[in-house]
């Protein structure tokens, strides 16, 4: 029986986005010649690429790919040449575009510290050792999208800045509802985060997480703990965590820390998911933890591993290629083991290579 085929929509962006989805695409090409897969692949641009060539951010029929895509993978948005662009405009609205109009209302953001790697972290190796977190954000909530937001002028002179926290039941339950699963893949232990001492939204999110554990997820251990001590724990004891649900802020900000204790952010994928469309398909976005880089863009010294994991969160998450998912994170683990780096990671006594040499020595291994 034939492959069915998969459209999968490359947005390189800025930065080093297009270097690091260059491997991706090279890793594409080898999966149609040599595992008979049909990858359709298009790319597109997205963010300041896409400014300085249509004077907006994100076009409506880059946009439209992106809705008839079964995955879509974006390598970095932004750069200083973009800063001084009013807000509406910056380069990073194409991907809050993509978010809110795709509906992507969960982030899977893995923390996880490669035994090759555990000197690269700034905690001692015995805290670190084996992590292996998952971080569930709601992404479509919260203080980020909530009204009434804005600046508004006050009496003498002064101003005032204007930003709504807000959630419903059905945005809870939806991305709760996303942990639990992915904890029963994993411990089956979910500690869900929110500051339910000093907010009614936290209070809220606590009682309604706790009240579809009780009703659908029986089996799984729930703990609740307040977000700015979850933050001190993930310095503390990170390997307490297993999958730590948070709203839009505080998992933001809980993601980005875990990041940092794995020693560098160049490793690390993530997953934007939405709800399943009337056709089947659940929309999706893979990108890369990391920025867009400017310091190092056109150098080919950036690590393209956390956007080949993100590759590899794709097939997994969207496409149904379990296999070819462990194969990809399998050929990763073995670079790693022969010592191979690329600048960000390199410590004393392994070979330094470069992005495409990288790249390069991923698709050797998954021979």
């Amino acid at each position: 029986m034939p492959n069915k085929s998969r459209k999968i929509l490359l947005l390189p962006g800025d930065g080093i986005g297009p270097e690091v989805v260059r491997e991706v695409k090279k890793i594409l090409e080898w999966f149609n010649k040599n595992k008979s897969l049909d990858f359709k692949f298009d790319e597109e641009l997205i963010g300041g690429a896409s400014i300085d060539k249509n004077k907006i951010p994100i076009t409506d029929e880059v946009f439209y790919k992106s809705l008839e895509s079964d995955a879509v993978i974006l390598g970095a948005c932004g750069g200083p040449k973009w800063d001084n662009l009013e807000f509406s405009k910056k380069p990073e609205r194409a991907l809050l575009k993509l978010r809110k109009e795709l509906k992507l209302f969960a982030n899977l953001r893995p923390a996880i510290c490669f035994k090759q790697l555990v000197d690269s972290s700034t905690l001692k190796p015995e805290i670190v050792s084996g992590l292996d977190i998952m971080i569930v954000r709601e992404l479509t909530g919260g203080i980020y999208f909530g009204e009434p937001r804005g600046i508004q002028p006050i009496k003498d002179n002064q101003r005032k800045g204007i930003n709504t926290h807000t959630y419903t039941t059905n945005e809870i339950h939806r991305i709760a509802r996303v942990a639990f699963d992915l904890a029963k893949k994993r411990n089956n232990k979910v500690t869900s985060c929110e500051k339910s001492n000093v907010m009614e939204a936290g209070v809220l999110w606590r009682e309604e997480v706790q009240a579809l554990k009780d009703k659908e997820f029986k089996n799984i251990q729930l703990n609740h703990m307040l977000a700015d001590n979850c933050a001190m724990q993930l310095l503390r004891n990170p390997k307490q965590f297993d999958v730590i649900l948070a709203d839009n802020l505080f998992g933001d900000m809980l993601s980005d820390e875990a990041a940092m204790l794995t020693g560098s952010l160049g490793l690390l994928p993530s997953a934007s998911l939405g709800e399943k469309g009337k056709d089947g398909k659940t929309r999706s976005l893979y990108e890369p933890v990391h920025g867009s880089a400017p310091d190092i863009t056109g150098k080919n010294i950036a690590n393209p591993i956390a956007t080949i994991l993100s590759l590899s969160m794709a097939l997994k998450y969207s496409l149904d290629l379990d296999k070819e998912a462990d194969l990809i994170d399998s050929a990763v683990q073995i670079v790693l083991d022969e010592g191979l780096r690329t600048k960000d990671i390199m410590s004393p006594g392994k070979k330094e290579i470069s992005t495409t040499d990288m790249g390069d020595a991923i698709i050797s291994k998954l021979k």
